[in-house]
């Protein structure tokens, strides 16, 4: 498996952990929460949002893109280096965001998120394929 497939796959995973955080929230039930049983104390702090905007929203979003972008490397479409700029700037972003979020939960909640834990560790997985592909996801 290359590291483009690799990062896709990560990407998938992301869109799966929000779509289902989106999914509980919005039918306003809590998620399930295999260790720790204090999402929900962590998805209904203020901290959930940024600008008004549901932390699980922008996450989709930054996976979404992250996928589009690594399907167009796949597909050889359009300028690949750009991409692959575009994508280490928003896995970087990701990357600081997910280390905010976690002190967040550690600090100032006192409160583990599993699912949130989870797509830290995906962004950083992600990071880290970056990392050892010396920068360029192309085959």
């Amino acid at each position: 498996m290359n590291a483009l497939s690799l990062f896709f796959t990560h990407a998938a995973i992301g869109i799966a952990i929000t779509a289902y955080l989106i999914r509980k929230r919005k039918a306003e039930e809590k998620p399930v929460c295999p260790i720790g049983g204090n999402c929900q104390l962590v998805l209904s702090s203020k901290y959930n949002r940024i600008f008004g905007i549901y932390n699980d929203l922008l996450g989709l979003v930054f996976y979404l893109v992250v996928a589009i972008l690594a399907g167009l490397l796949v597909v050889e479409v359009g300028p690949a280096k750009w991409w692959n700029t575009i994508i280490f700037a928003g896995v970087s972003v990701g990357v600081l965001m997910s280390i905010r979020f976690i002190y967040l939960q550690w600090r100032v909640i006192g409160a583990w998120c599993t699912w949130c834990l989870l797509s830290a560790l995906t962004i950083f997985d992600m990071a880290l394929i970056i990392l050892l592909s010396n920068f360029e996801l192309l085959p």
